[in-house]
């Protein structure tokens, strides 16, 4: 198409510059977004079509050592969805497999066909990261990062019962910058390491004490990397699954953690997940309202939803003791827990959400309250948690449920009665979504969370990763088959067909930090790890498309 193109007549909805509807043109240049383009440059004419930037997915598990388990451990998944290679002349794609735990080539294929050209992997021991990256350069089109797990790492357990406080700053630059990850990571912080020492295999409160480290807390460990996170001037806060994930009453715990912030900005992933109440060991209910009226009073916070979504998933998570309770709840016997080294715990266990099980309903009217409770599209965004809530493929679905009532409250009469009869009644339920409402929820406020600057948004300067939607009544329908997708300005979708391939970028930080600390990271990797610590980082010549994200300081 060459290096130039302009969008006209398309109805643009980019929330990050004050489009809400309006009919106007985008021109493309070079990749990028430009003020105008020459006359008589080729054009897409959008008209009866929306126009949005990409999708940005602020938090899935698509690559690495657990994705790659998952799917081994899923055999029969990927039988029954398998995809062949597209039949483009002279363009490079692959054959795949699909379900829960697509393969990487699936993975960025779909991506690309709901139009989505962003998506960030939440979970990876700085250990695996390499392996991370490699399965990343696998998935095509879209740009694509990680976040970094140090909630359980006992490195920095141990420089934190000392007090280390500047070393603990310098060890957490080293990681991302020797992993070329993005932001850090918190995974039921304090309670992995003692449960695989089999010591104390439920941490319960933030002031709990740690076994085997006796002047620890989870408490402790999120104020310590809050703090290291803002004085790195990372684009992205601490990225937080909070302790006590899925039990009944844990919306005390999740309200605790967002106060421990103190006003410093934090990510709270997968909320739905921590909005419970109810006593431990007996059915939850619902503490969505709580939830959400703490997030919209406090700007610092920012959380993405986690929607459970009926059928098959994959509990995939470095939450070691949850996928362990999971076993109880789930039809399916199969469970792996790997061990990674002194990071991090991991279990996967197939599962499946059913409507008519009290607990997966209400944890699916949950997470619809989260979102039709918040005040501000900007910091509660949306994600399924794929694919732990359910797949990313999902998404239209779930877009559908918050812009139609009619079709939510056909949805609410089918599931159990018991479960939704509070909720169903609620004024909010009465809510739409409006599509600029979807714009920010899917786009341009992951984009914002991230601190992505090019993206999520269509003004000059911004990456060309462009959607056009044919509009429709069924929203579904709608978002499940862009009639364009653009990224970086090539055309990857063309008139509903995939048309071309394309390599997206690794995104990730590079902090400065003290070299000295190289001295005391070492001899506790020699002691302690499986590998050499010169074997321990990811060299810069061993990424190739890459973009590196500036910090703030």
């Amino acid at each position: 198409m060459g290096s130039t193109l302009r969008i006209v007549n398309g109805r643009v909805y980019d929330p990050a510059n004050n489009v809400d509807g309006k009919t106007r043109d985008i021109c493309i240049k070079d990749g990028k977004i430009v003020k105008s383009v020459p006359p008589k440059t080729k054009t897409i004419d959008a008209k009866g079509m929306v126009v949005m930037p990409g999708g940005v997915d602020i938090h899935c598990h698509i690559a690495g050592a657990k994705a790659n388990i998952a799917r081994k451990l899923q055999p029969d998944d990927h039988r029954r969805d398998v995809m062949r290679r597209l039949d483009l002349k002279k363009i490079n794609t692959r054959s795949g497999t699909g379900g829960t735990v697509p393969s990487t080539f699936t993975t960025g294929y779909r991506y690309a066909t709901m139009g989505y050209t962003t998506a960030m992997e939440a979970a990876v021991p700085p250990l695996l990261a390499r392996h991370t990256i490699e399965e990343l350069e696998d998935t095509p089109v879209i740009d694509k990062g990680f976040y970094i797990l140090m909630g359980n790492n006992v490195l920095l357990y141990q420089m934190l019962q000392e007090g280390r406080h500047e070393e603990i700053r310098n060890a957490v630059a080293w990681w991302i910058d020797s992993t070329k990850s993005y932001t850090t990571k918190l995974v039921n912080p304090g309670g992995d390491e003692p449960w695989k020492g089999h010591r104390n295999a439920t941490i319960t409160q933030l002031n709990d004490k740690i076994d085997g480290f006796e002047q620890l807390t989870p408490r402790k460990i999120i104020t310590s990397m809050v703090s290291a996170v803002e004085d790195l001037g990372l684009p992205h806060p601490v990225h937080i699954h909070c302790n006590n994930l899925g039990h009944s009453g844990n919306y005390k715990t999740t309200l605790e953690t967002m106060k421990a912030a103190d006003g410093r900005r934090i990510h709270v992933t997968h909320i739905q997940f921590h909005s419970y109440g109810g006593k431990p060991d007996e059915n939850p209910t619902s503490k969505a309202p709580a939830i959400a009226e703490y997030i919209n009073n406090n700007p610092n916070i920012s959380a993405d939803v986690g929607q459970v979504m009926f059928g098959k998933s994959t509990s995939m998570t470095a939450d070691a003791p949850l996928a362990w309770m999971l076993t109880r709840y789930s039809s399916d016997q199969r469970w792996v827990n790997a061990d990674t080294e002194c990071e991090s715990g991991c279990g996967i266990i197939p599962f499946a959400y059913q409507e008519h099980v009290y607990t997966h309903a209400l944890q699916w009217a949950i997470g619809l309250e989260l979102f039709l409770l918040s005040k501000d599209p900007w910091r509660m965004v949306l994600s399924t948690d794929h694919p732990n809530g359910g797949t990313f493929t999902s998404y239209p679905r779930l877009i559908r449920t918050l812009m139609d009532k009619e079709f939510r409250k056909e949805q609410m009469n089918s599931v159990n009665q018991k479960a939704v009869a509070k909720i169903k009644r609620a004024h909010h339920m009465e809510r739409e979504y409006t599509l600029q409402e979807i714009a920010i929820v899917t786009r341009a406020g992951p984009a914002r969370i991230l601190g992505l600057k090019n993206k999520g948004h269509l003004g000059p300067g911004a990456d060309a990763d462009i959607t056009i939607y044919d509009e429709h009544e069924d929203k579904e329908l709608m978002f499940s088959a862009p009639r364009y997708v653009l990224k970086d300005g090539k055309l990857i979708i063309d008139n509903h067909e995939f048309k071309n391939n394309h390599e997206g970028k690794l995104l990730h930080v590079s902090p400065d930090y003290d070299e000295g600390i190289k001295d005391v990271i070492r001899p506790f990797v020699e002691d302690f790890y499986t590998i050499k610590f010169d074997n321990y980082a990811v060299s810069d010549n061993y990424i190739h498309h890459h973009e590196v994200i500036p910090t703030t300081k």
